[in-house]
């Protein structure tokens, strides 16, 4: 008995959604991977048991806790069996003459559209698309080909660089379904011509037909950018190498791969990356310029200065690359270059805030300071929070001898980034030229909560403490110094002074003469001093 009850559980358990219309199985009935619980799961599936819906619904319930994954299914499972009853209300088989039934459902009835631009993490997943009726190419066709499966219809995702459409192909019938477009249908020339895609090479991905996982594969591409998105880089590396090791052949992988281990630091795994992004798709400007950053990392000028003309060969439009030439040139003291670059990109772009902030950088660096201060506040105009403009007028003001305007700058930094350690420092610096000790002690303490591991930032605190007649705290600063970094030669010499006021004389002399030794001039007076004073 207790058995009987058991399996009848299991088979209710088992059971898709069923209609009012009475109970007949949609097409994915039975699949294992209707009951896949982790990606890790799914992953080990054959392809034609996996179910597209169910997998990168677990993906949404990891990436919220919010997300119900099972809710959502039944909602599919409704819209396909509402479609199918339309499909038979019109005499129509389960053939590419449902498409047109099922755009005018979706898009037509439902209203489901597409966004304008993919700027929102959330729009990727298929918990958002169901919920708020709109997503981009690639959340929009994982919709289309979860109704597919439930229906039986042979769809397969498409992907062409920067762009992921739905085919359908029963190898009589075989047309192209764009879902940014209600369902038009677009030829494979007019994907090839528009998103440029690479040809010549027989073992690409691009504009084939893909299995499941392998759309799952474009998927995780697209997932570790969303992760990237919001700062959690652990995520985005375990997405991204899953989107690789499903399409080693997708560029887009590769160089999304190159952005996260250029962001952790990692400069050969990224060029590694980057180079094999662009043996597959070797015309991609974005890469190029990628590629140019982590050879600039790298401190390969000439190697970043090339890949930089080679995206600027392919796109000259290209703002981000015409920044990054000019900061290559910049960095060579190729300055006349570098301003060329500049002009160039604020001609396309002409209210680009950080390329005008970008050229006082270059004119500051020439030392022409009055030059600078010019494309600087036209930057401010345009965004009065850029903080790195304020502190290059900041910059500019102290070497030009303007200390309350350079006050001003720097106070202007600290109330959008309390946290620039350069602008805490500076303004110290300033106010302790001024003798305005206080004032400098509360923000080189900052900046030490800031950067803890900056010796030469103690030395300053040391400093305005000793100038201020405190020994004790400018003996403990001090030695801060030291402690970080022992071979600051000043930090011991202000230990020597310290240590003396403070009547501890065998400290004193033994600092004085480490500073000595590290190259202090130390005059004899004070050396005398000291040892007057020794037992």
């Amino acid at each position: 008995m207790k058995k009987a009850i058991f399996l009848a559980i299991c088979v209710l358990s088992l059971r898709p959604a069923v209609s009012a219309r009475g109970y007949e199985p949609l097409a994915n009935e039975g699949r294992d991977g209707l009951y896949a619980r982790s990606v890790e799961q799914v992953l080990r599936l054959r392809d034609e048991e996996v179910d597209l819906a169910t997998a990168v619904l677990i993906v949404s319930e990891h990436w919220s806790d919010l997300v119900h994954g099972r809710r959502h299914l039944a909602t599919l499972d409704d819209m396909a069996l509402e479609i199918r009853e339309r499909l038979k209300s019109k005499r129509l088989r389960a053939n590419f003459r449902a498409i047109p039934v099922i755009n005018e459902y979706l898009f037509g009835e439902l209203g489901f559209r597409s966004l304008a631009e993919a700027n929102d993490p959330n729009d990727l997943f298929l918990h958002t698309v169901l919920d708020k009726k709109k997503g981009y190419c690639l959340s929009l066709s994982v919709l289309y080909l979860s109704l597919a499966e439930r229906l039986g219809l042979p769809l397969y995702g498409v992907v062409v660089p920067g762009h992921f459409f739905v085919r359908y192909d029963d190898k009589r019938v075989r047309f192209n379904i764009e879902t940014t477009s209600k369902g038009g249908t677009a030829s494979d020339a007019h994907y090839k011509s528009k998103f440029k895609v690479p040809e010549g090479n027989e073992d690409s991905i691009y504009l084939k037909n893909l299995n499941k996982i392998q759309t799952l594969g474009c998927f995780f591409n697209n997932l570790g950018n969303s992760y990237s998105d919001v700062g959690n880089m652990d995520s985005a590396l375990l997405a991204l190498l899953r989107a690789v090791e499903i399409n080693p052949t997708l560029a887009e992988s590769r160089a999304n791969l190159g952005n996260v281990y250029l962001k952790q630091g990692q400069l050969a795994d990224a060029i590694y990356e980057y180079e094999a992004g662009l043996k597959i798709n070797p015309e991609d400007p974005k890469t190029h310029n990628n590629l140019g950053n982590a050879y600039s990392e790298r401190g390969w000028m000439n190697y970043a200065i090339s890949e930089y003309l080679r995206s600027l060969e392919l796109d000259p439009k290209f703002i981000d690359a015409h920044r990054n030439l000019a900061i290559a040139y910049a960095k060579q003291e190729r300055f006349g270059q570098a301003v060329s670059q500049l002009r160039l990109a604020l001609s396309l772009k002409a209210d680009d805030a950080d390329c005008y902030g970008q050229l006082g950088d270059v004119y500051s660096q020439m030392g022409e300071h009055e030059k600078a201060i010019v494309p600087y506040k036209k930057a401010l105009k345009l965004n009065p929070r850029l903080a790195e403009a304020h502190y290059g007028l900041g910059v500019c003001y102290g070497e030009m001898g303007r200390v309350d305007d350079e006050i001003r700058a720097y106070k202007g930094v600290l109330a959008i980034n309390p946290d620039m350690l350069n602008a805490l420092v500076n303004l110290g610096n300033v106010y302790f030229g001024q003798d305005k000790y206080d004032a400098a002690i509360e923000l080189y303490e900052r900046a030490t909560r800031v950067e803890p591991g900056e010796g030469m930032i103690f030395y300053n605190l040391g400093a305005a403490y000793s100038n201020k007649g405190d020994y004790k705290q400018a003996v403990g600063a001090y030695s801060k110094a030291v402690e970080i970094d022992e071979n600051i030669g000043d930090a011991h010499y202000g230990l020597a002074f310290g240590f003396y006021q403070l009547k501890n004389y065998n400290l004193a002399w033994k600092h004085i003469k480490i500073a000595e030794e590290l190259g202090v001039k130390v005059s004899a007076d004070q050396i005398k001093a000291i040892k007057r004073h020794l037992r």
